[in-house]
């Protein structure tokens, strides 16, 4: 079982950036796809980004596309989200998600995304 630690929400203006991180325990995370989705108050679970276990690959919901980046590093068992011009909408926990298959932190198969951190409070507001 993976233990998913995120960090980096907070507080910010629209148009601003923010950069979320999670620190992953297992031991195979290199063999992992890593993935974030977020839930807004009164809303479902969205997928967000996911990347494959070596990042070449990458997938994001077409709300963030251009927007947001998802990278990895494999050697600190960390990946991130990177969050650019961020808009009130985004207000949102984000959760980091994991699992051995990409398609399911997409969300294409399953219904949970894979294991989920305790999730970092994102909140877009001036």
């Amino acid at each position: 079982q993976v233990q998913l630690v995120e960090s980096g929400g907070g507080l910010v203006q629209p148009g601003g950036s923010l950069t979320l991180a999670c620190a992953a325990s297992a031991r195979t995370f290199k063999e992992l796809a890593m993935g974030w989705i977020r839930q807004a108050p009164g809303k479902e679970r969205e997928f967000v980004a996911a990347i494959s276990w070596s990042g070449a690959m990458a997938f994001y919901a077409d709300s963030v596309r251009g927007r947001f980046t998802i990278s990895r590093d494999n050697a600190k068992n960390t990946v991130y989200l990177q969050m650019n011009n961020l808009k009130p909408d985004d207000t949102a926990v984000y959760y980091c998600t994991a699992d051995t298959s990409l398609r399911r932190v997409q969300g294409l198969i399953g219904s949970d995304f894979g294991s989920w951190g305790q999730g970092t409070q994102v909140t877009v507001s001036s």
